[in-house]
């Protein structure tokens, strides 16, 4: 795993002023709660094109993406690969439970993960229902979001997919910006061509000539 050191940076040390609070695991807890995740996090930085974890490697922590955006991906055997899904700020890593993940995990942009302990994390869980409840919030809503990108990759063309990846994305951003925000919204898709392609299932050359400006 390549990462910087564990860092805790002054403007994220308290969970009151987290710029994801509303929309993390966290975002349903009391004080007393957030006081018991305080005693068990510490920040985790990585940048574009570190690996976070490898498929199948022991994971003894769980976080929630501050800032930044990965990718979860699948290579075959004859080295095709598939990101299947992407990792936004709010995004939660890991799963309770699970000692592992099935999937590469890697940085597109500077990453930075607000990371909880595993086993204590664990234990919260179990005793503290206000995570339980947002844990499996978000699940939903992860579910919800892969029978949709089911529907875009096996029935909408090219130019759809990389439509609603793009919408996929300016929704997401618009959400953790602010429950209520207004106004013009400017999209930082960090993906290169390539991720783009690998991500809808279309060649780079078919990604390419899409992303390309229409001849006048």
């Amino acid at each position: 795993m390549t990462s910087k050191s564990e860092t805790t940076p002054a403007q994220l040390r308290d969970c009151s002023d987290c710029p994801i609070r509303h929309r993390a695991v966290c975002a349903n807890c009391e004080p007393k709660e957030l006081t018991a995740l305080e005693e068990i996090k510490y920040y985790k930085e990585f940048r574009p094109g570190d690996t976070i974890v490898w498929a199948g490697q022991d994971l003894d922590f769980v976080a929630s993406v501050v800032v930044g955006m990965a990718a979860l991906s699948r290579t075959m055997e004859d080295g095709r690969r598939q990101i299947t899904g992407l990792l936004l700020s709010s995004d939660f890593l890991g799963r309770p439970g699970r000692a592992s993940v099935r999937y590469d995990v890697s940085a597109i942009s500077d990453v930075t993960l607000c990371c909880f302990r595993r086993k204590p994390f664990e234990d919260l869980v179990a005793s503290t229902p206000h995570i339980g409840q947002r844990l499996l919030e978000m699940s939903m809503d992860e579910l919800d979001a892969a029978r949709e990108w089911m529907l875009v990759l096996g029935r909408k063309t090219a130019r759809e997919r990389i439509a609603s990846l793009l919408a996929m994305v300016a929704q997401r951003d618009l959400k953790v910006a602010s429950p209520s925000a207004t106004g013009p919204l400017t999209i930082d898709l960090p993906l290169s061509r390539e991720g783009i392609a690998d991500s809808l299932g279309l060649t780079l050359v078919t990604a390419s000539r899409q992303l390309s400006p229409s001849p006048i």
